[in-house]
C-alpha cells in the first residue's frame, strides 16, 4: 500500500476513536479534519499528476502518428512498398492502438477515490454544518455584529482573515429558513443579494435570492417590502410561477390593509404596525435573561461601582500551608458578592500541554442533567466536548489535584475528577448553576458526597475574542487568560445554594478555548468549612500578613464579615 493510504488510514482511525460526529462541538478536534483534509488535496494532486502523465503519453503518441500518417497519404503505395513500413502498419493496427485504448481507459483515480471514500465516512455530517452555521448566527446576535463584517471576516483578534462568498451567505439563510427564523434569513439573503449586486460570480442567481427574501420579510408582516422584492424578481424572470401567485396575494392583502385602516382609524392601524415590528428580531427563546447574559459577553453592563472596586486587591497568598510559606502564589479578587478570586501562574505550560493530551482522545459532547428526568443529553447552549482526568492516570492530575487543596483548604477527595473542556464553533453554556438546587434533590445522590461546595477552574488558553465567564445575576464578567485559574463557593456556609453565582461561558468568537474544572463536594468538609446555622452565616476570619492587603499589612486583624468564603479578604 502507498505511504499517503496508509497516513489516510491512520488520520481515519485516529478520528473515529475520537468521535465521529458533533465535530463543530470543538475546535480541539476539528484541527485533526485540517490534517485529513491536507492529505486529501495531496492525494488529489498526485491523481492530476498521474492524468497529466497519462495525457502526455497519448499527445507524444498522437504527435508522432500526426506526422506519419501525412507523410503516408501523400504517397500511400510508395509507402507501403517499403516493407517494414507495411509491418509496422500492422504492427500499429493490431498491437498498438489497443494498448493506446488500454492507456486511455485506464482509471488513475483509484488510490485518490479509495482514500476519499475511507475518509468520507468520518466527514462532519448535516448536523455538523448546520451546528456551525448556527453557531455563526449566535456570534452575530451575541456580538451584534452585522452581516457585512462576518462576510469580510472582520473579527476581533483574527490571524487568518477568511470571507464568506454568495454561496456561502445563501447556505446561512436557508438554514435560517428551514428553522422557520425569519430574522436571520433576511440578513443573509439580503446580504448574498447585496454581493451579486457588487457583481460577485456565483452559481446562485438574484431570482432564488430574492425568493427565500421576500417571503422571509413577508413572515415578518412587512408586505410592503415584500411586494416591492416580489416585483423585482419578475422583473428578472417574467414566467416565476410562485412570484406570480405572491404578487396577487401581496396586492390583495394589501388591499384589505388599507381598507381596514380606513374603516379602523389611524390610531389602531399604528397599533397594528406595532406588533408588525414587534415581529422583527431572533426568534424567542427560553432563556430570561438573555440581554443581560449577551451585554455582560461584550464587556457592557458590567455592575461594579468603584467603592467596591476600592476593596479589591491582590496579595501573595499561601492559603496557610507550609508548601506555600516561600513560594506563595499570586491572587487577586475578581469580584466581592459572590467572592470571585483568581490565582495568576497557577497552572504551567507543560501541564496544559499533558492536561490537553491526556483529555483530546476521549473527548465527547459535553452533556447536561434533565432536570425532570435527571438522563445525561445534548443541549444546545451547551456546545463543547469534555473529558474526565483521574488522579491516578498522571502525575500532572494528582499535582494538580493537590495544589486546588492546598489553595482552597477543601478536601478534594471527595470532589469530581478533573474536567477538560474544549469549546467549539460559537462554543458556549448558557446561563446555569454548578450546585443542585432545591427542586433536584437527586442531583448528585448516587456520588454520595452532597452538593457541589465549591468550583474550581483553570483557563487553559488565550481567546483572541469572546469567551468570558459571566455571572448575570451580579453583574461580574471574568475574562479567560491562559495559565490562570478562577474560585468561587456554590454554598453558604449554612449549605444553602448561593443563587448570585449562576454564570454562563460566552460565546467564543475567535480563538480556541481549553479549560478545566474541579466541583468540589460536601464531604469532607465539615471541619474545613464548619455549617452555619442562618443562610448568611458570618464567618470569622483571622489574616496574617502574608495574606493581608497592603492597607492591612502592618498587623494582624480578624475580620468578621457575611461571606459564603473561608478565604482571607
Amino acid at each position: 500500500m502507498e505511504p499517503r493510504v496508509w497516513r489516510v488510514l491512520l488520520l481515519s482511525c485516529l478520528l473515529c476513536a475520537s468521535s465521529a460526529h458533533d465535530f463543530f462541538t470543538s475546535i480541539g478536534q476539528m484541527t485533526d479534519l485540517l490534517y485529513t483534509e491536507r492529505d486529501l488535496v495531496a492525494s488529489l494532486k498526485d491523481y492530476i499528476r498521474a492524468e497529466e502523465n497519462k495525457l502526455e503519453q497519448v499527445k507524444r503518441w498522437a504527435e508522432k502518428l500526426d506526422v506519419l500518417t501525412n507523410t503516408a497519404v501523400q504517397d500511400p503505395e510508395g509507402f507501403l512498398g517499403h516493407p517494414v513500413n507495411a509491418f509496422k502498419l500492422m504492427k500499429r493496427l493490431n498491437t498498438e492502438w489497443g494498448e493506446l485504448e488500454s492507456l486511455v481507459l485506464k482509471d488513475m483515480s483509484d488510490g485518490f477515490i479509495s482514500n476519499l471514500t475511507i475518509q468520507r465516512q468520518y466527514f462532519p455530517d448535516d448536523d455538523d454544518q448546520v451546528g456551525a452555521a448556527k453557531a455563526l448566527l449566535r456570534l452575530q446576535d451575541t456580538y451584534q455584529l452585522d452581516t457585512e463584517t462576518i462576510s469580510s471576516g472582520d473579527l476581533p483578534g483574527v490571524t487568518h482573515k477568511s470571507t464568506l462568498s454568495v454561496e456561502d451567505c445563501f447556505e446561512l439563510g436557508k438554514i435560517a429558513y428551514s428553522e422557520a427564523d425569519y430574522y436571520h434569513t433576511e440578513l443573509w439573503m439580503a446580504q448574498a443579494l447585496k454581493q451579486l449586486d457588487d457583481d460577485e460570480e456565483s452559481a446562485v442567481d438574484k431570482v432564488t435570492v430574492l425568493d427565500y427574501l421576500s417571503y422571509s420579510i413577508y413572515q415578518q408582516g412587512e408586505l410592503e417590502k415584500a411586494l416591492e422584492l416580489t416585483k423585482k424578481l419578475l422583473m428578472l424572470d417574467h414566467e416565476h410561477q410562485r412570484a406570480i401567485g405572491n404578487l396577487k396575494y401581496f396586492e390583495y392583502q394589501l388591499a384589505k390593509q388599507r381598507k381596514a385602516t380606513e374603516e379602523l382609524g389611524v390610531q389602531q392601524n399604528a397599533s397594528k404596525r406595532d406588533k408588525r415590528e414587534a415581529r422583527k428580531g431572533p426568534p424567542a427563546d427560553h432563556l430570561p435573561e438573555r440581554q443581560k447574559y449577551e451585554q455582560l459577553c461584550r464587556g457592557e453592563g458590567v455592575r461594579l461601582t468603584p467603592r467596591r472596586q476600592s476593596r479589591l486587591f491582590c496579595r501573595y497568598f499561601d492559603g496557610g500551608h507550609p508548601r506555600y510559606r516561600l513560594g506563595p502564589v499570586k491572587q487577586e479578587d475578581e469580584w466581592d458578592r459572590p467572592r470571585i478570586v483568581r490565582y495568576h501562574d497557577i497552572i504551567s505550560t507543560s501541564e496544559i500541554e499533558k492536561v490537553k493530551e491526556l483529555a483530546k482522545p476521549r473527548l465527547l459532547r459535553a452533556t447536561i442533567s434533565n432536570p425532570i428526568t435527571g438522563v445525561l443529553e445534548t443541549a444546545s447552549y451547551r456546545i463543547s466536548k469534555s473529558a474526565w482526568l483521574t488522579a491516578y492516570e498522571h502525575p500532572v492530575v494528582d499535582r494538580l489535584n493537590q495544589r486546588i487543596e492546598d489553595l482552597t483548604g477543601l478536601d478534594v477527595k471527595t470532589a469530581e475528577e478533573l474536567q477538560v473542556a474544549n469549546y467549539g464553533v460559537g462554543g458556549q453554556y448558557e446561563p446555569h448553576f454548578d450546585f443542585g438546587r432545591k427542586d433536584e434533590p437527586d442531583a448528585f445522590k448516587e456520588l454520595g458526597t452532597g452538593n457541589r461546595i465549591a468550583t474550581w477552574l483553570f483557563y487553559m488558553s488565550d481567546v483572541a475574542a469572546g469567551g468570558a465567564t459571566v455571572f448575570p445575576e451580579v453583574g461580574a464578567a471574568v475574562w479567560p487568560k491562559k495559565g490562570t485559574a478562577v474560585f468561587w463557593y456554590n454554598l453558604f456556609a449554612s449549605g444553602e445554594g448561593d443563587y448570585s453565582t449562576r454564570h454562563a461561558a460566552c460565546p467564543v468568537l475567535v480563538g480556541n478555548k481549553w479549560v478545566s474544572n474541579k466541583w468540589i463536594h460536601e464531604r469532607g468538609q465539615e471541619f474545613r468549612r464548619p455549617c452555619g446555622l442562618d443562610e448568611h452565616f458570618i464567618t470569622v476570619v483571622t489574616c496574617s500578613e502574608t495574606n493581608m492587603p497592603p492597607t492591612w499589612a502592618n498587623s494582624d486583624a480578624t475580620l468578621t464579615f457575611k461571606s459564603q468564603s473561608m478565604l482571607c479578604l
